[in-house]
This record gives structure tokens, C-alpha cells and sequence, in this order.
């Protein structure tokens, strides 16, 4: 039996309520009120805190309906490890069509039917049909090495990935935002941040293609610009909250970065709306978002490494045995060896590595893999030098690493997130009290006609507005919400 309509989940990732407030009463952000004026209103809780508060563990727990503590999926492209099945194998098992478009840290079983395009930093997921792969690969690369000085792609790359576009949807919108882009920057020298903006308009038109194709019950469509302008250009937006001087030159250029991210996601918002039609049930998520982050001031700000080169960074530390370079976010990556052994090997040579009385990175094996992060947060002076611990082997350390982003981080997580579903009954209501992210894939499967697992422990929000098991006291306040879903 097909299900009674179509569920699109947005994730637009880590997007923040009192942000979101503010854009929305300065009147830039048409589509969010028009969504959030016909939906159930929501505050989710990640119900973690740090250094479980990841938005890789999050939308894990969004898509399975099971906590960390369950799940175990602690880092990014780490999906593949996953022991439950997400909200999508439900659906398609039985007997419909899902589109998983950029969710983070997505899996799937063999038996799942439909499109499957992992997040760009997965390495151990491919996408689902392999018709998808030049698309993932181009993106993966511009993703993963956006903040390098060039990304290592060629001009048959390009060419390639635009063959792709054009057979995929590629939008006249799209083509003309390309084209100023890169012609702003030629012409001022800045704005390359604005990239991100139109990865996601080509993520869009695929995203559209695929749909209009295959129609399916379930879909979802990731975003994560926003979350990355708040994460590295905060300060720029509210000065007033941080004590570090502002260099006025990076001001002016990044002091619009969060409000556009904003406004980039509202308009992709109301093509979605426009694409979906009124009768398809929409639900916006955001797993968590984010605040200041202000523990860093006093020492200057959090500032981020990495390799400028990953193979004369494996060089210099002496690993000669196969070894591949996987980054994922910010400063941190995967070494993937070709067994335990090797693996052992360069998790010791890593811990050996020194800036000054430092240690320079965090180095943790799982099998063959060792996960890697630059574990100095703090600015380094210019001559700074790296070296091996116990030997006279070093070299200046801005030979191989370079510092991330235009700064340092000044935003943080939080585990307050924007969950907005519109059903298509249009009945709008704000529910003060916060509900579990655990709450959302049982949502999903009622809203689907799909039975609800026993390893999930939430509850649909059109069944108990609390999200959470019934209880004596629920009882009431359950049969009017599912009066309202009726």
C-alpha cells in the first residue's frame, strides 16, 4: 500500500532559533515564516553535551530514533559501523521509493531502494546508483579541501562534473550564480566563502532531478553552509559579545557571512516548497545549533591546523608503509592503513610529534584506521617548529600545516534545535516544551503509516506532543494531538 502522502525532511544543519527570530523580524526570510506559520512548532534537545554533542552523532540518533549510548556512532564517516536501521530502510522495505540526498553519516542495507548520496566526507559509503559518483566525487573534494589555496582537481574534472549538471538538472539559476561568482571574485580578490552557497544550489537542481524521477515516499535534502559561516564568522555578526579586537578588513567581508547563509537557505527553501507541492508533508530539522563561542578569548581565540600536503606530511613523519589521507571536518582526518599492524605503527609515530614541550596531534586507531586531529588550538608564532619527539628530526611547522578559516572559531554548539512539520492539514501551534531528538524518526514513520520498532524509544509527536513515553498524565493531552493529526 503507498503511503498516504510524501515526507521530505530538511536538514538544514545546526541553523539557530534565536538567530532564525532575529532574520525572521528583520523580514529577510519570507519562506521560513510562511513554513513556520502553517507548521507544529518545536524545539528539539539533543539530550548530549560535549564531546557527544557532534552534529556526525546527532543526526545519527535523527535518522534511527536510538541515543548515543545505543548507536556508539562517536565520528564522521563512521556511518558505515551503524547497527540499526534508519528511518529510510523502514520506509523502503516497505515497498517505496527514498531519496537521501547529503544526509551525515547515512548508511543503508542492500536491500534498500531508491538514491543514496552519502556526505561528502564519507569514505566508506558510495552512492546509490554509482550514475551518482562524479557528482560525489567533485563535491567530496571541493568539501574536504575547500580551505586549501587549490583544490586538487583538473580541467577534465570540471568538464566531467558539468556534463553530469546538465544531464542532472542543472538550473539556469544555478549557471548564472556560478557565473557572478567567479566573477566577483576575480574582479575584488574576496568572497570565495560564498562557494559554499552555490554547492548547494547544485545539490538542489540534483536533488530536484532525482525527485521529479523517481517520486519517492521519503526524502531528505542536507545543507551545512550556515552552520560552517557560524562556526568560523560569528564574531563578525554580534562583535559586541566577543573580546578580541576585530581586524576591519575581514569585518567588512565576513560581517554579512551568517545573514547570507540565512538568506542562501530561505530561497532554496522556497524552491523546495514550490517543488514538493502543498500536499507533501515537510519537516524541518536541525538536530542542534549553535551559540558564541567564547572559552577561547583570553588566549587569543581557537584556531585550527592542517596539512598543506598530506603525503609530505607522511613524509616528514616517517610512515612509508600504503597509506591513504581521508579529511573530514576542519582539522581533522583519517589515515587509512592496510592492516592492524601498520595502523599501531603510525598511531606511535603521531604521538611522538611535538611543537615545542606540546603534543601536536590526538591519534586514535580503530582497526586499520587512525583517526587524526592537530590537537593545538591556540595561535602559533611564524617560526614555530615541529619535530619528533626524542630524535633531531624537525621542520618549521608552516612548511607542511596552515592555519584554517579566516580567523579563529567563534561558534559553538548547542543542543537546541528548529523542528517545524508541516502537515498538510496546515494546523499551526508553538509547543513550549522542548521535545527529544528521539522523537523524530517515530514521527516520520507515523506520519509514513510505517509500525515504529521496538528499539525506539521516542515517541510520534502526532501521537504524545512531549515526544516521549506515554505516562498517566500524557493521556489527555495524546488524544488531542492525535484529534489534530486525524
Amino acid at each position: 500500500m503507498p503511503p498516504r502522502t510524501s515526507l521530505v525532511l530538511l536538514e538544514f544543519n545546526e541553523l539557530t532559533p534565536a538567530l532564525m527570530d532575529r532574520f525572521i523580524a528583520e523580514g529577510i526570510l519570507p519562506n521560513f515564516v510562511r513554513l513556520r506559520e502553517t507548521s507544529q512548532v518545536f524545539t528539539s534537545d539533543a539530550e548530549e553535551q560535549e564531546p557527544y554533542l557532534e552534529p556526525w552523532i546527532q543526526w545519527v540518533t535523527v535518522h534511527t530514533g536510538v541515543p548515543y549510548s545505543e548507536h556508539r556512532i562517536f565520528r564522521l564517516s563512521e556511518g558505515h559501523k551503524l547497527q540499526h536501521r534508519n528511518v529510510w530502510d523502514l520506509v523502503s522495505k516497505q515497498g517505496h521509493a527514498v531519496w537521501i540526498c547529503g544526509s551525515m553519516n547515512a548508511n543503508r542495507e542492500n536491500s534498500t531502494s531508491g538514491y543514496l548520496l552519502p556526505d561528502p566526507w564519507s569514505a566508506d559509503l558510495t552512492p546509490q546508483p554509482e550514475a551518482l559518483l562524479p557528482y560525489f566525487r567533485f563535491v567530496q573534494q571541493n568539501v574536504q579541501e575547500h580551505t586549501n589555496d587549490r583544490v586538487p582537481l583538473i580541467r577534465s574534472d570540471y568538464l566531467q562534473f558539468m556534463r553530469f549538471m546538465i544531464a542532472h538538472g542543472l538550473s539556469a539559476n544555478t549557471a548564472i550564480s556560478i557565473f557572478r561568482q567567479l566573477l566577483s571574485e576575480k574582479r575584488t580578490g574576496t568572497g570565495r566563502w560564498r562557494r559554499a552557497f552555490i554547492l548547494e544550489k547544485l545539490q538542489f537542481d540534483l536533488f530536484s532531478a532525482v525527485f521529479r524521477r523517481i517520486k519517492p515516499a521519503f526524502s531528505t535534502f542536507f545543507l551545512n553552509s550556515t552552520a560552517h559561516m557560524q562556526h568560523l564568522y560569528w564574531r563578525y555578526l554580534e562583535p559586541e559579545r566577543f573580546t578580541l579586537p576585530l581586524d576591519q578588513k575581514k569585518e567588512l567581508e565576513y560581517d554579512s557571512s551568517i545573514r547570507e547563509g540565512y538568506e542562501a537557505m530561505d530561497q532554496l527553501l522556497g524552491r523546495m516548497l514550490a517543488l514538493v507541492g502543498k500536499e507533501a508533508i515537510v519537516m524541518l530539522s536541525t538536530a542542534l545549533s549553535q551559540q558564541p563561542c567564547l572559552r577561547y578569548e583570553e588566549a587569543g581565540g581557537k584556531r585550527s591546523y592542517r596539512p598543506k600536503d598530506f603525503a609530505r606530511f607522511l613524509s616528514f613523519v616517517g610512515i612509508t608503509r600504503p597509506c591513504r589521507a581521508e579529511p573530514v571536518m576542519a582539522e581533522q582526518f583519517w589515515l587509512r592503513l592496510e592492516n592492524d599492524c601498520d595502523a599501531t605503527d603510525v598511531e606511535l609515530k603521531l604521538a611522538a610529534l611535538k611543537v615545542g614541550q606540546e603534543r601536536a596531534f590526538l591519534a586514535k586507531r580503530d582497526g586499520y584506521r587512525v583517526f587524526v586531529s592537530c590537537s593545538i588550538n591556540h595561535a602559533l608564532p611564524d617560526d614555530a617548529t615541529l619535530r619528533i619527539d626524542g630524535s633531531e628530526q624537525s621542520t618549521p611547522f608552516f612548511d607542511v600545516f596552515y592555519a584554517l578559516g579566516e580567523g579563529s572559531k567563534s561558534g559553538m554548539h548547542h543542543p537546541d534545535g528548529i523542528l517545524w512539520i508541516r502537515h498538510p492539514a496546515r494546523t499551526h501551534e508553538v509547543h513550549q516544551e522542548r521535545v527529544p531528538l528521539l522523537s523524530i524518526a517515530p514521527t516520520i514513520l507515523d506520519l509514513l503509516g510505517v509500525d515504529k520498532p521496538e528499539y525506539m524509544k521516542g515517541e510520534s509527536l502526532f501521537r504524545n506532543p512531549t515526544g516521549r513515553p506515554f505516562s498517566g498524565q500524557d493521556a489527555e493531552v495524546a488524544a488531542q494531538a492525535r484529534r489534530r493529526s486525524a
